[in-house]
């Protein structure tokens, strides 16, 4: 029999404050992700740091914040009462300190467990912080969270405030890079919650005057509307409604000026209150779903010491709106109900477009009621779980639980038997599962969601993402398209981007969907190996090999060996998320690429072909000059 392993005082550990957060930083910034999506950990980092610069704005104190980012360095400058000199050093680096704890200075706060700035200073190479007060600086200079420089009290001519100026940790957050577009979205967020209050940001001046219906009607320009946008705004709570001519909902949700991505109670209590009120007004038992199909909302809350279902503070989790007041939901509905409906009573012709709405939306329903059911029993019969799509294993887990694991799982919508042989055999079975198509999806630009169970790829795709009646029960975090890397590739991709962002918008605009990069190239010798995603990667593999390489060409993922594929989708794993930009306008963006073919796409087509011609051409004759082999053997 083996020795036991000890387990003796030696084993129990104690970590600091910063060595904590460093080792898991997940557990108080999310995912760490490279800058390509919103809620990546650099975001995260802004974020925490921005939070408090409100906070005094909400207090009362500053109107104006300043934001700076210059490479990977972001400076963030409030006007606001300034932390106190005597404690700026333990407000970013002693875990539970701060003066959000007592409620009568900071009421209605964003950050309330002490824990947001001093995790930007652990997970940062250099972190400085600067108090002003009174004609009085003190400054403190960080580096990983430990203090490295400590000034003494100084004059100054500086107005009173707080400046943070902090460059993230290179070896925990790796190839990162500000994507400055997404950080204006996060901070017009903010500017919209809080009307008056003015951003500069890296030059430019971001300011609301009227709060949520500035914010939808930058949401919605240029989209066609059901009618003008209903902005109704009370104390502690303010909403913007209107009803568009997509399919889906589209919510935008805030606590305390905190933007929560995932929602909450909050955004549960106004769309049961739309549906509540709305049935009231009309004195009809309309189907929910009739209601709210396409509506587009927004509602913004303020309440005392929010409770949030995460670190990252994206879900709401309070169920009141103060220690010993009434409950969300209550307190959301009262308000809709009153307001809503006096605002239908005052305005018969927003009442009656909405009520068009609703009655189209019934219509829609009930014309598919009986090709739905044949469709949902066509699905059955196909055995979607053993044919089409192979499931993995956290589907079959009864005792599942593990938030972290359900966000790691990923379905790749595949074309083809050699492609999805290729990843079902290199996928962690865990975590991964595989969607077969078979041959090119239906172009369904212009048509009704009729379509989606008359088509038999489209209603087992729908029942396989579990997305018929919306996202709330997505069976995976990640919706992967993994599409060859030549035209029957692209073509296919873009009929799948099609069907998503015309039925299933809600999809897209949560950040489930992905594009799966896979490399274009291999460059190896007999020592090494290198796997490219661009001519230029391709360029520089063969300079480090010296000009003397053997190169495969990807066209196909059925090409790559499994071994390999390993690589492509597992920690070392390309995606490239489908991000739906503020000015894009998804009508016309479909239009353009799917719709009836224009000139204008057509010299789009051609001038785009030429370059790659060019490039393909280039490569024919490097190959040439390289002497390398007619054929190359791939595994």
């Amino acid at each position: 029999m083996s020795n036991p392993v000890q387990y003796t005082e030696d084993n129990i550990k104690s970590l600091d404050w910063k060595e904590h957060i460093r080792l898991r930083p997940g557990m108080y910034i999310g995912k760490l992700g490279d800058g390509s999506a919103p809620d990546d950990g650099i975001y995260i980092l802004l974020k925490e740091v921005f939070d408090n610069a409100v906070d005094e704005y909400v207090m009362g104190f500053g109107k104006v914040i300043d934001v700076i980012i210059n490479d990977r360095e972001v400076t963030i400058r409030d006007y606001g009462r300034g932390i106190p000199l005597g404690k700026v050093v333990e407000c970013v680096s002693r875990i539970n300190t701060g003066a959000k704890y007592d409620s009568k200075a900071f009421k209605k706060s964003v950050g309330l467990n002490g824990v947001g700035t001093k995790a930007v200073n652990a997970l940062s190479d250099h972190f400085t912080v600067e108090a002003y007060r009174e004609g009085k600086m003190k400054q403190a200079v960080f580096e990983q969270g430990d203090l490295r420089q400590e000034s003494k009290l100084i004059k100054t001519t500086e107005p009173d405030g707080t400046k943070v100026v902090f460059t993230a940790d290179h070896s925990i957050f790796k190839k990162y890079k500000y994507n400055l577009e997404l950080v204006e979205n996060q901070l017009w967020n903010y500017a919209y919650l809080n009307a008056g209050m003015k951003i500069r940001f890296n030059g430019q001046t971001l300011v609301s005057k009227n709060g949520l219906l500035d914010l939808l009607e930058r949401k919605t320009a240029d989209e066609e509307l059901r009618y003008p946008i209903i902005h109704l705004v009370g104390e502690d709570i303010e909403i913007a409604l209107t009803h568009g001519q997509h399919y889906g909902e589209q919510y935008y949700s805030y606590v305390n000026g905190q933007y929560t991505t995932q929602g909450g109670t909050h955004l549960t209590a106004f769309r049961e209150a739309i549906v509540n009120t709305i049935r009231g007004f009309y004195k009809k038992d309309f189907d929910p779903k009739d209601v709210r199909s396409s509506v587009i909302g927004a509602i913004s809350v303020r309440i005392e010491e929010p409770v949030f279902e995460s670190q990252t503070k994206t879900k709401l989790g309070s169920q009141t709106i103060a220690p010993d007041g009434p409950t969300l939901r209550t307190f959301v509905n009262d308000f809709i109900s009153k307001e809503l409906d006096n605002y239908l009573h005052k305005h018969a012709q927003v009442a009656d477009a909405l009520l068009k709405r609703i009655l189209q939306s019934e219509r829609e329903r009930k014309e598919i009621a009986g090709i739905k059911k044949l469709a949902n029993q066509r699905a059955k019969k196909a055995n979607l779980h053993n044919k089409k799509l192979r499931d993995c294993r956290y589907h079959f887990d009864e005792k599942r639980v593990d938030e972290e694991t359900l966000a790691r799982t990923t379905v790749f919508i595949t074309e083809g038997d050699s492609a999805s042989g290729s990843i079902t055999k290199a996928r962690d079975v865990g975590t991964q599962a595989v969607f077969s198509l078979r041959g090119k999806p239906l172009n369904c630009y212009g048509l009704t969601k009729k379509v989606v169970y008359e088509n038999e790829e489209f209603n087992l795709l729908q029942h396989a993402l579990n997305i018929e009646d919306g996202i709330e029960y997505l069976r995976y975090n990640r919706v992967v398209i993994a599409t060859d890397a030549d035209v029957d590739g692209m073509h296919i991709r873009l009929l799948l981007l099609t069907f998503f962002l015309q039925f299933f918008p809600d999809l897209v605009r949560a950040g489930h969907l992905y594009i799966l990069d896979t490399p274009l190239f291999r460059v190896r010798d007999k020592k090494s190996t290198y796997y490219c995603y661009s001519e230029a990667e391709k360029q520089a593999a063969i300079q480090k090999l010296r000009g003397k390489a053997e190169i495969t060409r990807f066209k196909g993922l059925g090409e790559i060996s499994p071994d390999e594929f390993g690589d492509f989708i597992g920690e070392n794993i390309h995606l490239q998320p489908v991000v739906l930009n503020e000015n894009t306008h998804m009508d016309q963006l479909l239009d353009y690429y799917m719709g009836k073919n224009t000139m204008e796409r057509q010299q789009f087509i051609i001038e785009n072909l030429k370059v790659e011609i060019d490039e393909v051409n280039g490569s024919v004759k490097e190959a040439q000059v390289m002497e390398m082999p007619e054929e190359e053997e791939v595994s």
